[in-house]
């Protein structure tokens, strides 16, 4: 099994907005996007936020969000 999960990704992704709000990811594509986006900048040259075992850019990509370290924000802000 694949850890974090998409629903664990989308709940620490969500965990920011209020009630009553709408959540910034509500589908798994939008998941997939923030993370290769943030793994290509990683194989561009950007500076990995978090340890990685594997040193891979996706994985760290998938810590990186997971640990809240990288932020997904809408098209409006």
């Amino acid at each position: 099994m694949i850890h974090p999960s998409y629903t664990e990704l989308m709940e620490v992704i969500n965990s920011d907005v209020e009630p009553g709000e709408q959540p910034v990811v509500q589908s798994r594509y939008s998941v997939v996007m923030a993370t290769a986006k943030r793994a290509r900048q990683i194989i561009d040259g950007a500076e990995p936020l978090v340890k990685s075992e594997s040193g891979k850019p996706l994985s760290t990509a998938v810590k990186e969000l997971y640990s809240g370290k990288v932020k997904i924000v809408g098209d409006d802000e």
